[in-house]
């Protein structure tokens, strides 16, 4: 078959040959032609898609040496068909893979590290090195990855011989056996690849680190170049205007105000939290101490304070077992605890008749139940009258 996105990556339709097509998996049908531009997915890059014939190709994959075009109805063998790419999709790729190989070699290069994973996901390249680095260390690849955008230096693609291969200094993820594609970024990088590029670095416009994981050892680096890059930094630029419209404050000085209203809000949590301990403590006081189950309603308690309250009132021993609830009708959370009873099991029953979730441990179990106070109530009295739960 004859690769046409090897001869020019460029090329947005093509007239083919259809030699075969058979039904495949999930209703879609099994094309191949004798010549094609669709890139089949591998080496991470994903397949092309477009339109075959006017039926649509949604996949594109090479099993055998056999290219298969993954389409939405089938093609009678013989007949002469159009392609076209999804142009936008295919340059989008180029861009992406071209800038991930410039960065990656430049990593090499510096740190001796090799790229073990690569993948163009629709949100975001990820690319897997195994040694660390650190955000500063990133940044600085990242200026000199760009540096060698602007200087528009080509992309070179050569297939060498053996002996001129065995000379080479080259990146691969694997033994690479039989004709080698080599693609070279002069001062970039030099690497074995299957995938396409685009010829000249300047059309990567730009190449963009978003960020960094620490990863099996290593890290796990997100990217985007191109008009991807573009789109998401527009995306984020109109965040930071917003919150800087919404704090009244310069872009620039966004993250500073947001830290510190984080950290006020922390203060005044604190406050709050306080001021609840408080009267839940004057709450306390002030009930009986009683050996029978307890139910309370209060509103508008968060789980934290449900479980505070309900944790005071049974150590303190306002009843055998307490159920604090809080909500509106239909949903409910709920704490309940003990220094007598197993909390796991009434959890567990009280979930079944109320329509709830949770858990927890011996002492104390938190969750909610999906209905109304009324029921919360009956079953509570039905079940308190029970001997098991005394």
């Amino acid at each position: 078959m004859e690769k046409l996105y090897y001869q020019t990556p460029y090329v947005k339709t093509f007239e083919a040959v259809v030699e075969d097509c058979r039904e495949g998996k999930k209703g879609l049908y099994e094309v191949v032609l004798d010549r094609t531009a669709f890139y089949p997915e591998g080496g991470g890059q994903p397949a092309d898609t477009g339109v075959l014939g006017g039926v649509k190709v949604l996949d594109v994959h090479e099993k055998d040496g056999v290219i298969r075009h993954y389409t939405e109805e089938a093609l009678e063998p013989g007949t002469h068909v159009e392609g076209i790419l999804d142009w936008e999709k295919r340059y989008s790729n180029m861009q992406q893979h071209s800038g991930e190989h410039i960065l990656s070699g430049l990593i090499h290069q510096k740190f001796g590290y090799d790229n073990v994973g690569f993948h163009m996901g629709s949100e975001e390249v990820t690319v897997d090195f195994n040694g660390p680095m650190t955000m500063e260390e990133v940044e600085e690849m990242e200026q000199k990855a760009n540096a060698l955008v602007y200087d528009n230096v080509p992309v070179l693609e050569t297939y060498p011989s053996p002996e001129e291969l065995h000379k080479l200094n080259y990146r691969s993820k694997k033994e690479l056996s039989g004709q080698v594609r080599i693609i070279e970024i002069p001062g970039g990088d030099i690497c074995a690849c299957c995938g396409t590029h685009v010829e000249t670095t300047g059309e990567i416009g730009i190449i963009k680190v978003i960020g960094m994981i620490n990863y099996k050892g290593g890290v796990r680096l997100s990217m985007l170049c191109g008009k991807r890059a573009l789109e998401d930094y527009g995306k984020k630029q109109k965040a930071v205007t917003g919150i800087s419209n919404l704090l009244s404050a310069k872009p620039e000085a966004v993250v500073e105000l947001v830290e510190k209203l984080k950290q006020d809000n922390a203060a005044k949590g604190f406050m709050i939290n306080q001021l609840y301990h408080q009267i839940f403590q004057e709450r306390t006081e002030g009930m009986p101490d009683s050996n029978e189950p307890l139910l309370l309603f209060e509103n508008q308690l968060t789980p934290v304070l449900l479980r505070q309250f309900c944790t005071m009132l049974y150590e303190n021993g306002k009843g055998t077992v307490v159920l604090v609830c809080s909500g509106e009708e239909g949903n409910y959370q709920y704490a309940m605890g003990s220094k007598e009873q197993d909390m796991r099991g009434w959890s567990k029953e009280l979930n079944q008749l109320l329509y709830g979730r949770g858990g927890g441990s011996t002492l104390l179990a938190q969750g909610t139940f999906q209905t109304d106070k009324a029921s919360i109530e009956r079953v509570w009295n039905e079940r308190r009258q029970e001997s098991s739960w005394i």
